[in-house]
């Protein structure tokens, strides 16, 4: 029989993201993963070092790290300061950065620069000396100031086609980040997380219940967000689609990506309320959102297409909760 998966979080860098940390370590969580989206939500390696201090044995990770967004010896101190406060508990995941860059206006990054990225970071944490842009870099930090190298931390990739597992493949990482079960180029790892959405349905709940629409409207309409960027014609097909599309041009084309991608996975807003009123028993199909019993079937599928962790994003109002639910989910038979 197929081991179930281990389950994890994954939450946008907040204030109460160290308070969250705690409660998935009370819970069982194997890691805390944070994202990285700097026009949406706080710095993803302050919010690591807060998490950590509010912690003690839970892995926390980057869900994942954006590498435009940061110079490789950036990221590399930020990696030693992180492992030099929680020993042995980072995971530092990078992506070409969906969100985070189709948020400020610009395209996923190449995978060519990715693996460029993810090598030089990997040299500098091993101690060794790195041409980035024309300059030679090296950690040389004096004792006190940083761990000393090598640094080992796993670094793993979120590949989301076949051009991204060839690059993890050809990286050698030891784990990745998904986004789906299916497909024979996502074996092969020693890890494999895949990203799950939604919320656990409490008995007598359906699609009107306030709770469960505050808590898998998020998710619903990020999906709607995804459709303006690779299939814009489907949104004619979505419920209260064509309004909110038509609604958009109260902002100049440059900056409609703004309004787009407002709230994604942490919060409904205004624009996208109407969306999810318009809903009807489609949020129910939301990511995992199922009954407790639905969701531990889940697991069972993920763990026999070689999922190893389970990478909750819970949301609403109630974060501790939908935490604690999806926790017991995760252990129902």
């Amino acid at each position: 029989m197929t081991d179930r998966p281990s389950y994890s979080c994954a939450l946008p860098p907040s204030r109460r993201a160290p308070e969250y940390g705690a409660v998935a370590e009370r819970l069982g969580y194997k890691r805390i993963w944070l994202f990285d989206s700097p026009a949406l939500y706080g710095d993803v390696w302050v919010g690591l070092a807060l998490v950590a201090q509010a912690t003690s044995t839970i892995g926390i990770g980057t869900g994942v790290a954006i590498p435009s967004m940061r110079h490789p010896m950036v990221t590399a101190s930020a990696i030693a300061t992180i492992e030099e406060m929680a020993p042995g508990r980072l995971t530092a995941a990078f992506g070409t950065g969906y969100t985070g860059r189709v948020a400020m206006g610009r395209r996923p990054m190449r995978w060519a620069d990715l693996a460029t990225y993810v090598t030089q970071v990997r040299d500098l944490l091993a101690g060794r000396v790195v041409e980035v842009d024309g300059g030679a870099g090296q950690m040389i930090h004096a004792p006190g100031f940083g761990p000393d190298r090598p640094i080992s931390v796993p670094i793993w990739v979120a590949p989301s086609g076949p051009k991204g597992f060839e690059v993890a493949r050809r990286l050698g990482v030891p784990g990745v980040v998904t986004s789906g079960l299916s497909g024979p180029d996502r074996g092969g790892f020693a890890e494999c997380g895949l990203l799950a959405m939604g919320t656990v349905v409490r008995p007598g709940e359906d699609h009107t219940s306030r709770r469960l629409l505050e808590a898998a409207g998020p998710a619903y309409t990020t999906g709607i967000h995804a459709l303006v960027e690779y299939a814009p014609d489907l949104i004619e097909t979505v419920p209260g689609g064509p309004a909110w599309k038509a609604a958009l041009s109260d902002r100049p084309e440059a900056e409609r990506h703004l309004a787009v991608h407002a709230g994604h996975l942490c919060a409904i807003t205004e624009r996208d309320r109407p969306l999810v009123e318009a809903a009807g028993p489609a949020i129910l199909q939301t990511g995992w959102t199922g009954a407790a019993a639905a969701i531990g079937a889940r697991f069972d599928q993920a763990g026999a297409s070689g999922v190893t962790e389970v990478l909750y994003t819970p949301a609403g109002p109630d974060i501790p909760g939908e935490l604690e639910a999806f926790a017991a989910a995760a252990r129902s038979a």
